[in-house]
């Protein structure tokens, strides 16, 4: 048979070693380990200041400010991930992680030693600079240091953890201000980051593997730029300064300046940090904008639930945290169940739909809290407002999967990410200045020609909501009021910012659900800042995913008969396994596998009758029709795996995705991976000879 010289042909004997296939399981276990534990600290960072919120502001004041707490964070942590994806390629990914580990813990320090709000905002924005790259560099490094085969598997680890820290980190923020102090939410980061420090430095080896980059400074130093004068602008206006004021105007008019630098910088730049080709597709152009509103709406309301559950109802800070659990179960039950629908269906343009409607619900419904409003009825609308956020935001990273080519398939994921952690820096100052702009004129109203104790003024109170306290209970009562009033109407203006979504949606054009497009893990759907991927790491993902949802037997059914061989499952692997390792000994094949011991008896008999292998000693060695026969298992399973990556694998497929496959397929042609037999223990087997 004749080679084809553009496929490798497994030659008897070891091959080359995929990453993490050189390293013990324990070492990879330990760096994954340590992986997690610095993904941890940056994904905990994004929820467990919520219910701290209320407290840093009473003991801080600045209540005005508040929500650039939170935008300091996300702004840094946005415009740094491009940053820290393409200089971990060029410079090496280990050092940069340990320099973002630093990065982030001199951040946290400092944020925990802040003695105003101007000082922990500064200190927040440092400590986003580190966590965009915790995130981004520890997703990166799977890829170095895990074959193709498991990635998927370790993915689902670090969705994991952001699924968790959704859940515990506003519980554990609610339990340090109740129990030590609000400034232990930053420096529990110190001695969780030492550790993933040392580990890292002890136990993580990564192979060199630089790729050079042009990398667009300028292009991401604008981008960041544009967004903070408009978050500026949003969130000074009619709080600070007038809207028609000159600061307000000038604020707006620098945005735009510098979005059309941005433009023109972008359409030059080698390797632009957002290629403008993306918005000429109309699927990304509107998810975008779907993108940029949910994190509008998701982002604004958990920065400003836990302070009307604290303040308004008096709930303690732990127990805003519980109370905030109903949506975050919500969201992730909805984004789980929408992926799977969409997986089996192949239809989803019904989600977005329905997504953004019922977050629109959601937030009418938060509109109708009052300081009266019950457990039962605050749960059921949290859970209404989760639910709908989770139905629209898995989906949009499955949209644009399905609508770009495979060369922009990685920063297109990436971008949409980008667009709703920007639409969450909007949402948390716009939230904010409704919320500061209505407060102190609500406040004003209901304390006129009120006599009110020493030092508590509508200033007062809105600097630090603690001051209620010391109001008698009748006025106490219409302060609380007072502020229910002003964030729950918050909720209410954003509904029709959403609503401009739910009617986008309706303009989404659904196409054939491509083969290779898989349902994006948690880290995507909960992660505050977008993750900097490739093309060739998303199709790995992909691959990874659908290749562990292929039947075992049915594998080696499939590609025996594409080959044009008559043998059973079990001859097939374990031929494929004789070239790959030069020989198999049967019994010892079956002591280290799940497969019995008769059906491996069975497939060494085959492949002597037909001549395939012979005897030597206790080993089975293939002969050169055996090895022909190897090559031409080898090929169909390679083409089984490409058929997988649907039109991705067109004639002009790239030369990185093409490598994915061969590497892919030398990993599991013969291996324990993929076993023909998933061993069957209602059988008992006939005992071995000696």
């Amino acid at each position: 048979m004749a080679q084809d010289a553009s496929r490798p042909t497994p030659a008897p004997g070891p091959v080359a070693l995929g990453p993490g296939e050189a390293r013990t399981k324990r070492t990879v276990l330990v760096a994954i380990g340590a992986l997690l534990l610095g993904l941890l600290l940056a994904a905990l960072d994004q929820t467990i200041v919520a219910t701290a919120l209320p407290t840093i502001v009473s003991d801080l004041g600045g209540l005005e400010h508040l929500s650039w707490v939170v935008t300091a964070y996300l702004l840094a942590s946005t415009a740094a991930t491009p940053l820290w994806g393409k200089l971990g390629d060029q410079y090496g990914r280990k050092r940069l992680f340990q320099g973002a580990i630093v990065l982030f813990l001199v951040g946290s320090a400092l944020c925990g030693l802040a003695r105003n709000m101007p000082q922990l905002i500064a200190f927040r924005g440092l400590q986003g600079l580190g966590g965009g790259g915790l995130i981004v560099l520890s997703m990166a490094i799977v890829g170095d240091i895990v074959s193709p085969r498991e990635r998927g598997r370790y993915q689902g680890l670090f969705g994991a953890v952001f699924g968790a820290t959704s859940v515990l980190g506003p519980l554990l923020g609610g339990l340090f201000v109740d129990h030590l102090s609000w400034r232990w939410v930053f420096y529990v980061n110190l001695p969780l980051g030492i550790v993933a420090l040392a580990v890292i430095s002890a136990a993580l080896q990564i192979p060199v593997r630089r790729a050079h980059h042009t990398i667009d400074y300028l292009g991401t130093l604008l981008i960041a730029a544009v967004a903070a004068a408009l978050v500026l602008m949003t969130s000074l206006g009619g709080v600070n300064y007038p809207w028609g004021s000159w600061q307000i105007v000038g604020l707006g008019l620098l945005g735009l300046v510098l979005l059309a630098a941005f433009v023109r910088v972008e359409r030059r730049a080698a390797e632009p940090v957002l290629p403008l080709k993306l918005f000429r597709g109309r699927t990304f152009a509107l998810c975008s904008v779907i993108g940029f509103v949910v994190g509008f709406a998701m982002f604004g309301s958990m920065t400003y639930l836990p302070t009307f559950l604290q303040v308004v109802q008096g709930v303690s800070p732990t127990l805003s945290g519980v109370h905030m659990l109903p949506m975050v179960f919500g969201m992730l039950l909805a984004s789980t169940g929408s992926g799977q629908l969409i997986s089996r269906t192949g239809r989803y343009k019904v989600f977005p739909i329905l997504g953004t409607g019922v977050t629109a619900l959601g937030l009418l419904l938060l509109h109708q809290l009052r300081p009266a409003s019950g457990v039962a009825e605050t749960s059921a609308y949290f859970f209404v407002f989760g639910v709908g956020l989770g139905l629209v935001m898995q989906v949009l990273v499955i949209i644009v999967q399905n609508a770009v080519s495979y060369q922009d398939l990685g920063v297109a994921t990436s971008g949409i990410t980008f667009f709703r952690s920007i639409g969450g820096s909007f949402g948390v100052s716009v939230f904010g200045a409704l919320f500061a702009s209505s407060l102190a004129p609500h406040l004003t109203d209901v304390l006129a020609g009120r006599r009110l104790p020493p030092g508590v003024d509508p200033g007062a109170l809105s600097a630090d909501p603690r001051a209620v306290g010391t109001l008698p209970p009748a006025l106490r009562a219409r302060v609380l009021d007072a502020y229910s009033v002003s964030i729950t109407d918050v909720f209410l203006y954003a509904a029709p910012i959403v609503l401009i979504a739910f009617v986008l949606a309706w303009f989404l054009k659904e196409e054939p659900l491509r083969a290779s497009v898989t349902a994006p893990d948690a880290s995507e759907v909960v992660a505050t800042n977008p993750v900097e991927r490739s093309s060739h790491e998303e199709a790995a993902r992909a691959l990874s995913v659908l290749g562990n949802r292929e039947g075992r037997k049915r594998i080696y059914e499939e590609i025996t008969r594409h080959a044009g061989l008559d043998l059973k499952p079990a001859a097939s692997w374990m031929l494929l396994r004789m070239s790959r390792d030069g020989a198999v000994e049967p019994f010892l094949l079956a002591e280290r596998s799940t497969v019995p011991l008769r059906v491996i008896t069975e497939a060494a008999r085959q492949i002597e009758e037909r001549k395939l292998g012979v005897r030597e000693g206790l080993a089975l060695v293939p002969t050169g029709e055996g090895s022909e026969a190897a090559d031409r298992l080898y090929r169909a399973r390679e083409e089984s795996l490409a058929k997988l990556l649907g039109d991705w694998w067109s004639p002009d497929r790239p030369t990185d995705l093409m490598e994915l496959v061969r590497e892919l397929n030398r990993e599991l042609c013969g291996s324990d991976a993929e076993q023909p037999h998933d061993g069957d223990a209602r059988r008992p087997e006939p005992p071995r000879e000696a």
